[in-house]
Parts: structure tokens; sequence; C-alpha cells
């Protein structure tokens, strides 16, 4: 596992570049919410369209959805989330600031196993390790209370019980909802995978770290059914899927493991569950990709809530039964921050310090930049780049040395630089220098679209 970098570094360095930016910034923000810049949407885009090309487009069993983010609330009823949705919270009755009790213990003892424990057993894990408040230092806590994590709102005139609805904290009951749709409409057999891109909204009472843990966030969820009998063969193929496709991002081998949780630690309905977590720079192991096998849980929760048949008619054998279901669950902006954060590298390069984004070409915000070496040469450079953003995402930029123009495309990840010179009049031909070798080669300019092409794909 690679220590240390300096996180809040990074995040200075992606606010500055124009990555992120904090919510509401000329109002004095908004606790915990960002704002994504240019960069920044544009990483985000390539990472959600990377994944719906690797999860939905090339997996022939796969199918695609964009279901409401207001659901109909006896939704969240058959799905537990209306009871058992919640946090364990602890109030210090000293300077009356509020935690997560399993967030309490883990930072202050070597117990990490805390999923299922009871309010009681959380009380007793905080008593006899004399945890203290980080804020004031007393270690006098009210009991742990559940808090629910889900936003509440209203649809009509009347702010009532009849007229509540929520901000769905997950996109995975809206495809449950709509199996039986998919199947009539789709003609699909098992297995079958269902996936949507979506925001999803948690009342998260202590986030933080920076986009890590938000209130507002997407996810890219994949619910993939299949025949009971054969869904743990299915769960090991999306944990391994899962896993190949972060390190084929270029992530370092070595801030990532597969944590397979214990049989403590599993939900009830759970047959296996298995957490890919990086090695986030202010934390020793943070989830990244969560894949469980969720059995037939939810499909049975919402055949009996709705009293309508999910039930999946085998036209091989004319057997009924309810699919069981694998999940592997991403967040947008966890990945997103992963990317960012294994990417960000500090060097020495002829005694002067470079600060380089290593990110994947394939979802680099700027795939090249345009440099003319002067500005007498911007008119045919310019050709150039007018002919190339017609395919890709590039920039044009003729102002400053051609050595500081590097270090700017360097800082915001552009993996590859077309440097337009006197020369170029004579020979048709650029000078594309590599961001992460910095080596420089002469290409012809009717060939960097076809390089462009290659060097750029996952």
């Amino acid at each position: 596992m690679e220590k240390i970098k300096n996180f809040e570094e990074i995040v200075n360095h992606l606010k500055a570049t124009g990555y992120v930016y904090q919510g509401s910034e000329i109002y004095g923000g908004l606790q915990n919410s960002w704002d994504f810049g240019p960069l920044g949407v544009s990483l985000k885009n390539n990472i959600k369209q990377l994944w719906w090309n690797e999860f939905i487009k090339k997996q022939p069993n796969n199918v695609g959805i964009d279901s409401a983010i207001l659901m109909n609330p006896n939704v969240w009823k058959s799905s537990g989330h209306l009871g058992g949705f919640a946090d364990m919270m602890v109030d210090c009755k000293n300077c009356q600031s509020r935690f997560r009790a399993d967030k309490l213990i883990e930072e202050n003892t070597s117990i990490t196993q805390l999923d299922g424990k009871s309010s009681e057993e959380l009380d007793e894990i905080i008593k006899t390790n004399n945890i203290k408040c980080p804020k004031c230092n007393s270690n006098n806590f009210t009991n742990a209370r559940a808090f629910n994590l889900m936003f509440k709102t209203f649809i009509g005139t009347l702010e009532d019980s009849k007229s509540s609805v929520y901000l769905r904290p997950e996109t995975a009951q809206g495809i449950f909802v709509n199996f039986a749709n998919i199947l009539r409409t789709t003609r699909k057999k098992l297995p079958l995978g269902i996936g949507q891109i979506g925001k999803s909204f948690r009342n998260e009472i202590t986030p933080g770290n920076f986009i890590f843990r938000v209130r507002e966030f997407e996810q890219m969820e994949l619910e993939f059914f299949t025949h009971p009998g054969e869904d743990m063969k299915w769960y090991q193929y999306w944990v391994d899927y899962c896993y190949n496709f972060v390190l084929k991002l270029g992530i370092k081998k070595e801030n990532l493991r597969i944590r397979q949780h214990s049989e403590d630690e599993l939900s009830f309905y759970s047959k296996g569950t298995s957490d890919i977590e990086y090695a986030y720079p202010f934390t020793s192991w943070g989830e990244l990709w969560g894949i469980a096998n969720r059995t037939d849980y939810d499909l049975k929760q919402h055949q009996d809530g709705s009293k309508k048949s999910l039930e999946y008619l085998d036209p091989y054998t004319n057997e009924k039964f309810i699919p069981y279901c694998i999940e592997p669950s991403v967040g947008v902006e966890r990945m997103f921050l992963m990317i960012l954060c294994d990417g960000y590298e500090k060097e020495m390069v002829n005694d002067e310090e470079r600060i380089v984004l290593k990110i994947h070409p394939s979802i680099a915000p700027i795939k090249a930049a345009i440099l003319p070496l002067t500005k007498k040469l911007s008119d045919e450079s310019l050709k150039i780049y007018h002919d190339l953003m017609q395919e890709f995402d590039v920039e044009f930029d003729e102002s400053g040395a051609i050595g500081k123009r590097y270090r700017r495309q360097d800082m915001i990840g552009t993996p590859y630089c077309i440097t337009f010179d006197f020369d170029s009049l004579q020979d048709g031909a650029v000078t594309v220098r590599e961001r992460d070798t910095m080596q420089q080669i002469r290409i012809p300019i009717s060939e960097l679209k076809e390089y462009l092409k290659t060097k750029t794909k996952f």
C-alpha cells in the first residue's frame, strides 16, 4: 500500500485547477456541498460513459434504465428503508457535538466489525474503551440512537403525511420495481443484468473527507439476476470483473484490495459480500465498490408489498421462481476521488518540481493540447485544433513559454501535447509529447486522429 500523499494538498490542487469547487461558495458555501468544474464534470462524464460501455453496452446479458428519483413511499416501506435505514448516533453531553457511533469506535479502537451491532452493544464498547469526544475530550455520551438517513419532502400543496415522499437513498430500488416491465418489454432471459447511473441522497450526519462521503452523490449500480444455484458463480464473476476494471484504469495494485465480509458482517439476506477497497490518503482503507449476493430478498419484498408477481417463468423448464440477484454498486465520486488521488504525483525534472495527474487517457478530461511554438504559428495550429475537436476533447494554448505550457497540461492530466513548430510548415508533421514519460515523437498531421484513437482507448 502506497503511503502517504498529502490529502489536503490534493484537494487544494483540484480546487485550484477547476476540478471541484465549494458549493454555493459566494454565499459562504453549504456544508459538504461540492460543485464540479469544467475539468471535473468532464472526468465524471467520462467515468460514467466508460462504466456504461463496459457494464451495459458490451455485456450481451445487460440492459439499462433511468428510474425516477421520487417514488411511491411504499417502495421504501417494502425495501426496509423506512424502518431500518439509519445510522446509530451519539451526542456528547458536554459540547453537544454529534457523532456516528461506529465511526467514533473505529477511529479510537482497533474494532472494525460493527455492522448489525445493537445500540446497547455500541454503548458498551464506547464505555469499556473509555472513548472520548474528539471535540472536547469528554467521555460523557448519550446512548446510541437511530437516525433515518432519507431526505423527506412533500408532493402537492399540503405538507402532511399523505403527501410525504422521499429522495431515493439508492438507485437499486428503481431497478427492482421495474423488473417485470423489463422482462416483458425486452423479452430477455436469465441471466439478466439491469444497470443505471443516477443521483442518490442520504442525510449523512457526519459527512466528510471532501467528496468521499456526501449527502448528494451519483451511483453506478448493476442488479444481475440469475437462477438460484448459479448465483455464487456470478457473484465471483462480478467481483473479479469489477476489480480488473479498476486495475485497467491504471490504479496501482498495491493501493487496492478485495475484502470479503465475515459471517458476522453479512446482512441476514446475503450469501456473500465483498468490498473493493482503496488506500485513500485520509484513511488506511476506504470502500470503493461493493459487490453483494442479495439472493431473492429484494424481489420477494416488493412482491409481498405490491401484491404483484415478480416471478420468472423459465421458458425451458416452465418453472416459476424468484431470481437471485448479484449487486455491484460503486459511487461516481469515490471512483473520481480514487483516480485523482492515485494519479497525483510530484516529481523533480531538471531540478524543478513537476506536478502531474497521471489519469488513464481514456477518461482524461482533455485528451490533447494543441500548442503553437509561437503565436506566429497560431493560425495553422488552430486548423488542427478545429479538426481534432470534432472527435476529441482538446484544448488550444498559445500563451507563455512552451515548457510552462507543458507543465500546465501536466497539472490537469492531459496525456498528450501536440506542438506545431516552424518545421511543421515544411514537413506537415508535429511533435507529440507524452505526459507520463515526457518522451517526444514526430507524427504526420494526417495521422494524428488515428494516433489519438489508439492511445486513448480503454
